[in-house]
């Protein structure tokens, strides 16, 4: 197993790729999220292609238009649909052996895959997707179905409760929560939707995976149709996946997929 470094081309600008080679034919392509570099956030990614890449299965990662090391204009998430493809053929022309690729995303990195239908996949790993809408992204309010959870699991708590019965709770703090919590969810999103519709078309395996702690997963939950049986959930989880537990879980959950 090595580390390559490499470049392509996506609509006559220069991208740059990470491949961590390894010698199975089903691939790992990693689409970053938001204006995160290849790396990832605390060089997350970086460590799970290595990882998977111990395994047997090679990993292509790399920085969209605008982003990091490659050139070009970052035309956000919603119009990486090219960067997706172009990368797609870039790592199947190294790694020729590769005749199934598996495309994994974070965040808004998730939604660019489902908006894309898979962007040619043969199977999807998304993680927290991102349903908000531009209009919403200073409410950072956590929807009311995350309140209710939340209060759920305080109440389960004997902790919890003890500090309720001895008056070690803001009451006034307490009422706010409660109020929030009995409204009803905010209505399903056009971003959403569009998700929903493009992922329909998609027919290859899916996973989707919450980190439980994330109000990104939190609202992706409130805009998604319940008992979807492709959703798991990381209880205590960050966004980022970065709590020991949460690591290893996601590195289970991606080798699932990758072994099909």
């Amino acid at each position: 197993m090595s580390r390559l470094h490499l470049t392509f081309n996506c609509e006559g600008s220069t991208l740059a790729a990470t491949l961590d080679t390894a010698p199975l034919t089903t691939g790992l392509l990693l689409v970053s999220g938001g204006n995160e570099i290849r790396s990832g956030a605390f060089r997350g990614q970086a460590r799970l292609a290595q990882t998977i890449a111990k395994r047997g299965f090679p990993v292509f990662r790399y920085d969209r238009r605008g982003v990091g090391d490659s050139e070009g204009e970052n035309l956000g998430f919603e119009h990486s649909e090219p960067d997706i493809l172009a990368a797609m053929e870039a790592f199947r022309a190294i790694a020729p052996q590769v005749n199934r690729v598996v495309g994994i995303g974070n965040c808004d990195a998730a939604s660019a895959l489902m908006l894309a239908g898979g962007a040619g996949c043969d199977g999807l790993v998304l993680s927290n997707p991102w349903t908000i809408e531009e209009t919403d992204e200073e409410d950072t309010t956590p929807p009311p179905q995350a309140i209710r959870a939340r209060y759920l699991q305080k109440l389960g708590n004997p902790r919890e409760v003890a500090r309720l019965v001895s008056g070690g709770v803001n009451l006034r703090k307490l009422g706010r929560g409660l109020v929030r919590a009995v409204r009803p969810a905010p209505p399903v999103g056009n971003l959403a939707t569009r998700m929903r519709t493009s992922l329909d078309g998609f027919d290859g395996p899916v996973q989707i995976l919450l980190a439980s702690a994330d109000r990104t997963a939190q609202v992706f939950e409130g805009a998604w149709p319940k008992g979807d049986p492709r959703v798991s959930r990381c209880e205590g989880a960050s966004h980022a996946f970065v709590e020991p537990q949460a690591r290893e879980w996601l590195e289970t959950k991606v080798l699932e997929a990758l072994r099909g």
